[in-house]
């Protein structure tokens, strides 16, 4: 494989047909209000330790025209502020009239399986609004309607028409959802300008002159996270414009976050900085440059 394209690749960047660089589903996190329900919480009884699998009893049948939340513990992390913020969470599953356990995650404490609030809302429309707003750190509990829940669960777990279903979530970890830190002046020449919206999605703006002959990296923001190091699975939001076309070529920004092992460019960022990287052309790839949000690190646990 091409030197670039192997980089490219190692970042986990997914090419797309794009022409501009507008990011959807965001919201603040300063501004988020999150109000549940505290009747919510007489409806189980919820033992166990976050992050281990609950121990639950349903006080049923639950019955709910509405779905509705209460937190059983508020973490102090960061708040769920946007749709496709990374977060690690578990969850489980249970009849709201029978009681009995539908569905349950790993509890394993793997900080890995990063998804997003629109990644479960597809599977399950109702967890959007019992997401939002949700603290790193918090153990929830919730009531969904079938109509929230999905037609396709309600008939997979064969659950009775009108059967309401009880969650228990943990959310284990909310991940920036973009760069923050102290900016870095950089006095490189011929290189990239980077500017960005207030939801952090960044344009690049192409100088009309010859791309770099090596790769280049700079570090714009430098964050106070952990370092990076090699071997650690990285999630970013990933911004690419072609050098000489001056065209987007691949956009996480209001989609999920790229999920990878560690690039060689990335090794040593602290989490929260935003890089920028610059691949020459190569044996018939087009130069690029990249702009790399690091949003965390998560080093895999050893065997």
């Amino acid at each position: 494989m091409r030197k670039t394209s192997a980089v490219l690749a190692s970042l986990s960047l997914a090419v797309l047909a794009l022409t501009g660089c507008t990011a959807t589903g965001s919201s603040d996190a300063a501004s988020c209000d999150r109000a549940g329900n505290e009747k919510i919480l007489d409806v189980a009884d919820v033992g166990g330790d976050f992050g281990s699998p609950p121990e639950v009893s349903v006080f049923g049948p639950v019955k709910s025209d509405k779905t509705s939340f209460a937190d059983i513990t508020v973490g102090d992390g960061p708040a769920l502020g946007s749709t496709f913020q990374p977060v690690v969470l578990d969850i489980a599953f249970y009849g709201g009239d029978s009681g009995e356990a539908l569905y349950a995650s790993e509890f394993n404490g793997d900080q890995s399986r990063v998804h997003s609030i629109d990644y479960w809302a597809q599977r399950s429309a109702g967890l959007s609004d019992v997401l939002e707003c949700a603290t790193g750190g918090s153990r929830i509990l919730a009531v969904i309607t079938p109509e929230d829940f999905g037609e396709q669960n309600v008939e997979a777990f064969g659950l009775d028409k009108g059967e309401n279903v009880v969650a228990v979530i943990d959310v284990l970890d909310v991940m920036p959802s973009k760069a923050s830190g102290a900016l870095q002046f950089n006095d490189a020449r011929g290189l990239p300008t980077v500017v960005r919206a207030p939801d952090g999605t960044p344009g690049i703006i192409i100088p009309d002159v010859p791309a770099p002959t090596e790769i280049v990296t700079q570090t714009l923001i430098k964050g106070d996270g952990p370092k990076v190091k090699k071997g650690d699975t990285v999630v970013s939001n990933v911004m690419g414009v072609g050098w000489d076309d001056k065209k987007v070529t691949t956009n996480s920004w209001g989609a999920e976050a790229s999920i990878s092992v560690a690039a060689e460019q990335l090794v040593g960022a602290t989490v929260g900085s935003q890089l920028l990287v610059v691949f020459p052309a190569a044996e018939g790839s087009p130069a690029t440059a990249i702009v790399v949000d690091i949003l965390g690190a998560v080093t895999p646990p050893t065997q």
